[in-house]
């Protein structure tokens, strides 16, 4: 009741819609199909997730709550000179800074549910930790919080300092909590989907962040992770937060060489088949004679899954002013989002694939204005012929 009635009073304060919660929860459900530690390794579209039995009305249903978990874990704390002494460089993974702190008076000021679920003792600490540390929230690359519910893991992304107060919902919409957005949070699938055993969830949210520095995390790895900031709370209350990264980041080289080759694919597209297709689309947008482009006045988002080792790729293609653009993860605000593989989407735009197809195979996903996404998906077989022009002059 605590979580949920702090969700219901950001919906009132800020405008967040049940839709938000939804999506935290289909983010850490997908998230966790990778995690072959996790307890459950279903994924749910939004749809699922919105509909699953309702646990408290009108913000969070079944899917949107951690489970009762059994589980164990373990770490090994040693000084530099055991892992010198030992050998252990290419492993060890430094505490960078660690706070622990619990309710100040102004959790009990305002009578806010908010702030009785942990947001101001979370804040305390985290602006204690970034201070010693030397580093801002927006260097940190991968997250494990507490998402206990996913009411609580929205209000702990503004707690933390990842986005500013009252803006989460916006965070969520922009995709800046999976792969190919700003951070991976829980990337485990987190307590909703990868469990909550209690007394092993810290070292849980631990070992996923040392396997995620180290380049051992397999499907679920985060390109070019080198910060880490793991948040863990208990009510009645008690929050610690800590920052981890590399000890000996050259020793572990050889740990990480694919995660930095996925980083580097990342940070431009290279590698997906669809980016040399998008930048023949650009093309022909600049050159759009037949002035297509007035038929579709919006922003789209495409979604590309199962990139180069199965990284996930995010375009944005801005066709509100003049001809239009194509940015690789661009961060304009959407109108509608296609989430789509990248063998389909390559299929879909060489003409392979027809549009209506795709839908009712579900083999392409729409979030958003549907009518727009039917213009575009229209405008595709317009501008086939365009596309197959450019492409044979390559």
């Amino acid at each position: 009741q605590i979580f949920a009635n702090a969700g219901k009073e950001h919906m009132r304060k800020y405008g967040t819609k049940p839709e938000h919660f939804g999506k935290i929860a289909w983010k850490n459900h997908k998230h966790s199909v990778n995690n072959p530690y996790s307890q459950f390794r279903d994924e749910y579209t939004l749809e699922q997730i919105m509909r699953s039995p309702e646990v408290v009305e009108g913000v969070l249903t079944k899917l949107q709550c951690c489970p009762t978990s059994d589980g164990s874990g373990a770490a090994i704390l040693a000084s530099e000179q055991f892992v010198r002494r030992h050998g252990l460089e290419s492993q060890a993974v430094e505490i960078v800074g660690m706070e622990m702190a619990t309710d100040p008076e102004s959790t009990f000021a305002d009578k806010s549910l908010i702030k009785i679920a942990g947001y101001d003792m979370t804040r305390l600490a985290a602006q204690r930790l970034f201070a010693k540390a030397n580093y801002k929230p927006q260097d940190v690359n991968v997250v494990e919080l507490h998402d206990c519910f996913s009411a609580n893991e929205l209000i702990t992304y503004e707690a933390l300092g990842l986005c500013e107060e009252g803006k989460a919902g916006e965070l969520i919409d922009r995709g800046d909590n999976t792969y190919g957005g700003k951070y991976v949070i829980n990337p485990s699938g987190g307590l909703i989907s990868k469990g909550h055993p209690l007394g092993a969830t810290g070292l849980a949210q631990c070992a996923e962040l040392c396997w995620q520095l180290r380049g051992l995390a397999e499907k679920r790895q985060v390109p070019g992770c080198k910060l880490a900031l793991q948040h863990n709370l208990g009510l009645g209350g008690a929050v610690v937060i800590a920052l981890y990264r590399l000890g000996f980041p050259a020793a572990a080289a050889g740990n990480v060489s694919k995660n930095l080759t996925a980083a580097s694919t990342a940070a431009n597209g290279e590698g997906f088949q669809v980016t040399p297709l998008l930048k023949l689309l650009e093309i022909a947008m600049q050159e759009d004679k037949d002035n297509l482009i007035e038929k579709v006045r919006a922003v789209y988002g495409f979604k590309v899954t199962n990139g180069p080792n199965g990284q996930i790729g995010f375009w944005v293609i801005n066709a509100k002013e003049g001809k239009g653009k194509i940015i690789f993860n661009g961060t304009d605000k959407c109108d509608v989002t296609f989430t789509i593989n990248d063998a389909d989407v390559t299929e879909l735009l060489t003409g392979k694939l027809p549009p209506q197809k795709a839908f009712f195979q579900g083999k392409i996903k729409i979030q958003g204005n549907m009518g727009m996404a039917m213009k575009l998906l229209e405008l595709q077989k317009s501008a086939q012929s365009r596309i197959d022009t450019l492409r044979a002059k390559l």
